[in-house]
């Protein structure tokens, strides 16, 4: 019987060596066989492909997601916002590039693809117009597809195919009858009547306050895509008003009779076109082309200056320890700052932020690195699409703050959530007890409501946490420490609101704001901008998921929906700060 057993051991081993090894022959195989070196083509026309979500940086993906997507037979895309304008900047002087074309629709995730980012890579394509030309064409325009592709020499739409030109909305879940439904409690502490983070778990519907700065902000970020969107399609704001109060979607007709789309073709039209820019002979199937991912690792990253402006990236939920890939981990983000005050071949650094918040004691440690760097070398804070609560306490101490217009910034308040599962626990049976040795020896538990003694003892945790960001911000931003409290109450503000209000010194993006920590540096302009890195692990991604690179389906309203609910669970579970204490953005706004 032993000896059985040891030759079906061996026997499965001997099988698993050879299908592994088999595996890693086909993948060598199929990687002699794939494309030789990409290199840029003598006359090409860069393409942008939209069906990407930008983030300020891009995630390491683990080896599991990169099976499940060969598996799905669908694949994420994500571009780095800083690598997208770089690459744009430099085709834009690049000889071999003779002209730009865009496609595609984009496929926002998490805080990607939020209107700061989408104004940033906006304004790029914008100088790359001012030197070539820019061709767009989808069968579709979304309405941030098209707040992009407005800018183009020639905007094409498909006969069949409808031009969104709406306006922007937010609609967040409230989940609070529905915990009282099943039994579940939240109670909650907080400073500022604007600071509203807690609403969806312990209401219907929005409060009036929440209402008003919702509606305000929503009312600046669509002023300024109006405008944008009607300088370049070379009609009124009015007119870009009107088509989104009295229609919404457009026809292809209807799109091209009000100018904002300069013509309607087929696909077929469009590729002769290409052909004709890039010089390609007729009888060829394609034109020359190079997309921007291959573009921006060819000739972007071996570019730049002798001296270095050193970027780390906040981006997403502020939460204690490393957090996930797709959050700013205290621990993380710190020792990153850390590293980058003790490399004397950094000269400066720049602070990127798309967060909306988060732990109040892990957006301390951050800025407390802020503060020990500044006083070696300059850091400058560049907001991405969100820098709220949080996400500007970490920014308070910048020597300078940039943001773009859209920016959705300030919160500057504080809340505590505290829910419990009793009542659902009792109907079904479950039922806890305790011993304990003094009043506050557990008032984590989620076994029961918090007594009064603990209420009050956490309201005055959130009310210090509160007065304590108020003179972080006072003292940062030298303004009166009244002031803050007059602006702050946990309310959000647009970019631009927030420059008046003297929470934001510029507006600018990413490359302004390295640029002025390099002038602060005395470099001047001979300095090189840490770029993201992208990443390729797991066999260069699985050989890129076997080869096999099919598009994202497009949701549905079901998908969004969906989406909205994962996104308020996972709100719940980044909720880590040991305290219970957060500083975080009054609300989850998705502008859509």
């Amino acid at each position: 019987m032993k000896d059985f057993l040891k030759m079906l051991l061996a026997c499965l081993l001997a099988v698993a060596l050879f299908t592994a090894g088999a595996f890693v022959l086909l993948l060598g195989l199929v990687a002699l066989a794939g494309p030789d070196s990409p290199r840029v083509p003598s006359k090409a026309v860069l393409v942008l492909d939209l069906d990407m979500n930008l983030l300020d940086h891009t995630n390491e993906a683990g080896p599991s997601e990169v099976l499940q997507s060969a598996i799905r037979g669908e694949e994420t895309r994500v571009v780095a916002l800083a690598t997208a304008v770089a690459a744009l900047d430099r085709a834009a002087e690049d000889e071999r590039i003779v002209g730009l074309f865009l496609i595609g629709n984009l496929t926002p995730a998490g805080y990607g693809s939020g209107p700061a980012a989408l104004r940033e890579l906006r304004a790029a394509i914008q100088r790359f117009k001012e030197k070539k030309p820019v061709l767009a064409y989808n069968l579709d325009w979304g309405k941030h597809d098209y707040y992009l592709a407005s800018v183009a020499s020639t905007l094409v739409v498909n006969p069949a195919g409808l031009v969104e030109v709406a306006g922007l909305a937010a609609e967040p879940v409230f989940f609070g009858d529905a915990l009282q439904k099943y039994g579940i409690q939240v109670q909650v502490t907080r400073v500022g009547k604007y600071k509203s983070a807690v609403e969806p778990f312990t209401l219907n519907r929005m409060s009036d306050p929440n209402r008003e700065q919702l509606q305000k902000l929503l009312d600046d970020l669509w002023t300024e895509r109006k405008v944008a969107v009607g300088g370049d399609r070379k009609q009124p704001p009015e007119a870009v008003q009107a088509v989104a109060d009295e229609k919404g979607f457009l026809l292809s007709d209807e799109a091209k009779a009000a100018g904002l789309v300069d013509r309607i073709a087929a696909f077929d039209e469009i590729l002769e076109e290409l052909k004709a820019l890039a010089g390609t002979d007729e009888q060829e199937k394609t034109f020359n082309q190079i997309s921007l991912d291959t573009y921006a690792e060819l000739e972007v990253r071996p570019k730049g200056g002798k001296h270095r402006v050193g970027v780390v990236y906040a981006e997403g939920e502020i939460v204690n320890g490393e957090g996930r890939p797709e959050q700013a981990g205290g621990d993380r983000v710190s020792r990153e700052l850390r590293k980058l005050r003790q490399d004397p071949d950094v000269k400066a650094v720049v602070l990127r932020v798309n967060s909306p918040g988060g732990s109040a004691g892990a957006s301390d440690l951050i800025q407390r690195e802020v503060i020990i760097t500044r006083k070696v070398k300059p850091v400058v804070i560049s907001m991405g699409s969100y820098a709220a609560s949080g996400g500007y306490w970490i920014s308070a101490y910048g020597d300078r703050i940039f943001a773009q217009p859209t920016t959705i910034t300030g919160s500057i308040g504080v809340f505590g959530l505290l829910p419990n599962v009793q009542e659902l626990a009792n109907d079904h049976g479950i039922t806890f007890d305790s011993v304990q040795t003094a009043k506050m020896a557990n008032p984590a538990t989620l076994a029961r409501p918090k007594t009064e003694e603990e209420l009050a003892r956490i309201q005055h945790l959130v009310d210090r946490v509160y007065e304590q960001f108020l003179d972080k911000v006072a003292e940062g931003r030298q303004l009166p420490r009244e002031k803050v409290h007059e602006i702050g109450q946990g309310r959000v503000w647009s970019g631009e609101e927030a420059r008046k209000l003297g929470l934001v010194d510029e507006l600018g993006g990413l490359q302004e704001a390295a640029r002025f920590a390099a002038e602060r540096a005395g470099v001047g302009s001979d300095y090189r901008m840490d770029l993201p890195e992208a990443p390729k692990p797991f066999l260069e991604q699985l050989m890129e998921s076997l080869e096999t690179k099919p598009k994202r389906k497009a949701h549905s309203a079901v998908d969004r929906l969906w989406s909205d609910v994962q996104r308020q669970l996972e709100i719940l579970r980044s909720l880590n700060d040991p305290a219970g204490v957060y500083a975080r953005m009054p609300f989850e706004v998705m502008v859509d």
